[in-house]
């Protein structure tokens, strides 16, 4: 279990405060307006009104207490900028800030924040990609490579991974395959595929690419 404080309580800090609650964590939720915060006091520690851009508000908190503070506001990036410089010289242990565009994020990386994310670029992207690509049920993004969670090509139906050789001819690796509701971690050379196996496959963008065209 860690300790979070969320500074903005708008829908992405919402969304947020309900999967680290999820998660078993303690949260301190802020927001200048009461209205924000009373869809999440069923899921918090303890909430507070409060305008963080003002030192004396964010010293109240107990900020260096917390294992990392996020930064959620997206309306106002000016409040947003000097809320995640005033955590970071006033002790935080880690900040986490929410950025719409690469300009906002070089500011605020420049200062103070540890790390960035865009979650209306991420959710976009997310989207795109499952809507592009037949078969695709879930993927995460590693970079330049990804997993993606795919059913298998129809020609690998009763075939091992022996005989297709995955990863020379498709310089994929499996890392695990779902039947029903049996799950297989590292699956062996000598496993069989049928045509409802989900798999999770890892490699290159690239790779993934490719192997993707031919599930269509």
């Amino acid at each position: 279990m860690k300790s979070f404080l969320i500074i903005g309580m708008g829908k992405f800090g919402h969304y947020l405060c309900r999967e680290l609650a999820a998660l078993g964590n303690e949260i301190m939720a802020v927001d200048e307006e009461e209205e924000c915060l009373t869809g999440c006091l069923p899921l918090v520690t303890s909430a507070k009104i409060g305008d963080c851009t003002q030192p004396e508000v964010l010293s109240e908190l107990g900020i260096n207490n917390f294992d990392s503070c996020f930064v959620c506001i997206g309306t106002n990036f000016q409040s947003s900028l000097e809320i995640t410089s005033l955590l970071k010289e006033m002790g935080a242990n880690h900040v986490i800030s929410r950025a719409s565009t690469d300009v906002q994020a070089k500011f605020l990386l420049r200062n103070g924040a540890d790390e960035v994310v865009y979650p209306e670029r991420d959710i976009a992207e997310k989207v795109a990609k499952k809507a592009s690509a037949n078969h695709v049920f879930d993927f995460v993004d590693l970079g330049d490579y990804g997993i993606y969670e795919v059913l298998p090509p129809k020609s690998w139906a009763g075939k091992s991974i022996r005989e297709l050789d995955v990863r020379v001819n498709y310089n994929i690796n499996i890392l695990g395959l779902r039947r029903e509701d049996q799950g297989i971690v590292m699956p062996r050379a000598d496993y069989r595929f049928e045509k409802d196996d989900h798999m999770l496959v890892m490699g290159s963008d690239q790779d993934l690419a490719r192997f993707l065209k031919k599930l269509s």
